[in-house]
């Protein structure tokens, strides 16, 4: 059984992961064998995340030490929680997809940028598009009105060098006094 300074050390680790984490996902993972768990561990480290196997009750006290409410219910049995400091998408897709994959791991909530979110939630995440897709179509939203402009002025400019041409063409033919 852990000392009391390992609990607090355990305590101080789980809430400082939780201020900086973008998002953290907790699941039951009740079921997986070690070799398992590792894979999830792995899969996670490769878009910057990690996963720890949290006691409910240090899980509980961090998130009321740093403002959290009603993380109580999903505290329930086992729980493994997915950090990220990044793009809080990736790692949503990541454990829904291992869902698949690993059918006795169950998502049960999480924490995204300082608000408590249910399951349901942490699938609507990983519906979105990622940050990168995006900020592209942002960016082309904002490069079409301009691409358009560019498209019109250069096809106004390109009739009337057209309309010269034809003038400078008339006079030198002797068309034109």
């Amino acid at each position: 059984m852990p000392s009391r300074d390992e609990k607090q050390k355990m305590l101080n680790e789980i809430r400082e992961k939780l201020k900086d984490s973008k998002i953290a996902i907790m699941a039951d993972f009740r079921g997986l064998d070690v070799a398992s768990m590792n894979s999830l561990r792995r899969k996670l480290r490769e878009i910057d995340g990690e996963l720890k196997v949290a006691k409910n009750t240090l899980t509980s006290l961090a998130a009321t030490e740093i403002g959290l409410k009603d993380l109580d219910p999903i505290l329930e049995g086992p729980t493994a929680i997915a950090f990220c400091k990044g793009d809080p998408v990736k790692p949503a897709k990541l454990l829904i997809d291992l869902t698949r994959e690993f059918k006795q791991l169950v998502i049960k909530g999480g924490i995204l940028e300082g608000k408590v979110i249910q399951d349901k939630q942490v699938r609507q995440i990983s519906e979105l598009p990622s940050r990168e897709i995006l900020l592209g179509r942002v960016v082309g939203g904002m490069q079409a009105p301009v691409c358009g402009l560019v498209n019109v002025l250069s096809g106004s400019l390109k009739n009337l060098v057209y309309v010269i041409e034809e003038i400078r063409r008339q006079k030198s033919a002797g068309e034109i006094s």
